[in-house]
């Protein structure tokens, strides 16, 4: 018969079979189905600097980047991510040895959990996170090993006590995302100070995820974990070219770190994709050297965005997370009445027209992570405005 194999073994292998659909593409098809506002999945609804847009249309005309470009990347973008690194953290990066261009954060964050751990390895990652890192952490064979960020004035904190007593004897590396999704939390200069310290001490990799690294506000204010004593030659920083410059499309990321970090990463990541998105790399290589008005317009634009909603949902009677960084705002939903994330953004939509993502889906302890809800703000104001207004017809 059609679709029936000689074994009963599942086709998913089982490393996967916990992940399924992402909630992201559930969400999205929600939207789409209900004709509601996606404030769901994290992707802004314009496009970035026009000059950027051209310098990609530019490199297609003139044949830049249509072929296989680089292994490693274009030169011109591992000389532009070293700059930035440079001109922005004091940070010095060999660009033909130790910058690697990847598809994309997300590839970054595979490669580099692929090519560092062995079966039995456990990996210390920040709860909630992005949901990518669980499924990498397990395709690897690791064991994720889940530090819990918990509500505290009005903000998501991490208790360093219990950081340091999940490290065990197997322990070898750590999954750090600062600027955090979801929470928005921006980790601080101490919170930082006393992760390097515990790295060297225990003489453990780490992988810090740095996608929102511009997107930072009031007076938060992003370090890069590399920069701090001991942490340069044991630490592989990711960042990416969506976020900052609004062509989440392209898929454009990066990774600094040591030479033998660098190679161990490339070496996974060369049987992934290879190479991508040859000529949007020289666009990115641009990008990355826009004058700071770029990047403090951006921040600005997002700051009104943030306050916008988030006003908008304290008076929706949400209780608001009002975040130190990224695009996304967490709610509790408790004022509401309700306590269910996964039942509430289901019927979110026929109820209020909005689409949002719970909080949930990104933990390994569901229940700590299930009156929470999160939406992004990176969208037009029109759009923040009609949301804002939907939203506060729901009943309190």
């Amino acid at each position: 018969m059609a679709g029936m194999t000689s074994s009963a073994r599942p086709f998913l292998n089982r490393r996967l079979a916990e992940f399924g659909t992402t909630i992201f593409a559930e969400m999205s098809a929600l939207a789409v189905r209900t004709g509601a506002i996606n404030l769901g999945q994290g992707f802004p609804d314009t496009d970035g600097p026009e000059e950027i847009r051209e310098a990609a249309v530019r490199a297609l005309r003139d044949g830049l980047g249509n072929q296989y470009p680089p292994g490693p990347g274009i030169p011109e973008l591992r000389t532009a991510v070293a700059a930035h690194q440079q001109r922005r953290y004091g940070l010095s990066y060999d660009p033909d040895t130790e910058v690697l261009v990847t598809a994309g954060a997300t590839e970054a964050i595979a490669a580099a959990l692929l090519a560092l751990l062995e079966p039995g390895d456990e990996v210390i990652a920040l709860e909630p996170y992005y949901d990518s890192y669980a499924a990498c952490i397990a395709m690897a064979g690791g064991t994720r090993v889940p530090v819990t960020l918990r509500p505290h004035d009005g903000a998501f904190r991490l208790d360093l006590d219990e950081l340091r007593a999940a490290v065990t004897d197997r322990t070898r590396l750590l999954l750090v995302n600062t600027p955090h999704n979801p929470t928005g939390t921006v980790l601080t200069r101490e919170e930082l100070t006393a992760i390097a310290e515990l790295a060297v001490e225990r003489d453990l990799l780490v992988v810090t995820d740095e996608v929102y690294e511009h997107l930072v506000f009031d007076a938060a204010e992003h370090l890069p974990l590399a920069g701090f004593p001991g942490m340069r030659e044991r630490t592989v920083t990711i960042g990416s070219a969506g976020k900052t410059f609004s062509f989440t499309g392209w898929k454009v990321g990066w990774i600094t770190a040591p030479p033998g970090l660098v190679t161990a990463v490339r070496s996974a990541k060369q049987f992934l994709t290879y190479v991508s998105a040859g000529p949007f790399q020289y666009a990115v290589a641009e990008a990355l050297s826009l004058p700071d008005s770029y990047f403090d317009a951006l921040r600005a634009d997002l700051l009104a965005k943030r306050d916008l909603l988030a006003s908008g949902l304290a008076e929706a009677g949400f209780e608001v997370f009002r975040p130190a960084g990224t695009y996304f705002v967490t709610t509790d939903i408790r004022p509401l009445g309700e306590s269910d994330g996964f039942a509430f953004c289901r019927a979110l939509p026929e109820r209020a027209g909005v689409v949002a993502i719970p909080n949930a889906v990104f933990y390994d302890h569901r229940e700590a992570g299930a009156p929470f809800v999160r939406f992004a703000f990176c969208k037009r104001t029109e759009v923040l405005e009609e949301a804002v207004r939907r939203l506060k017809s729901l009943p309190v």
